[in-house]
């Protein structure tokens, strides 16, 4: 059984920074690509930044709204994926989900979401 953590939503002032954290636990084989999306209520989500296999520390790519201000990295041996998010704006509000791509030791690729983690940015 695959289960994704999220940690490191909160509350934090218009400039701040936070750090989320999504841990992928369970009988894991591989990852193919883990990121972070970020929805509104009665919206649908969308892609703030995700972390793909490739190079030296893998191929990232981010919503232009987020460039220069959010890095994805990842922490292969953990099966975690870190969001550092700087320069927070009031507009960064929103419910953020970790997904990942990846398949068990028992069952093939599928995709995996977590519960969501609230980031609350105040003025």
């Amino acid at each position: 059984q695959v289960q994704l953590v999220e940690s490191g939503g909160g509350l934090v002032q218009a400039g701040g920074s936070l750090r989320l954290s999504c841990a992928a636990s369970g009988s894991i084989f591989s990852i193919n690509l883990m990121g972070w999306y970020r929805q509104a209520p009665g919206s649908q989500r969308e892609l703030v930044a995700g972390i793909y296999n490739g190079g030296t520390g893998g191929i990232t790519s981010y919503a232009d709204s987020v460039k220069g201000r959010f890095t994805i990295s990842r922490d292969n041996a953990k099966n975690t994926v870190y969001l550092q998010m700087n320069s927070l704006k009031l507009e960064d509000t929103d419910v953020y989900y970790c997904k990942a791509v990846l398949s068990s030791d028992y069952d093939r690729q599928r995709v995996y979401w977590g519960q969501g983690t609230q980031v609350t940015v105040s003025s």
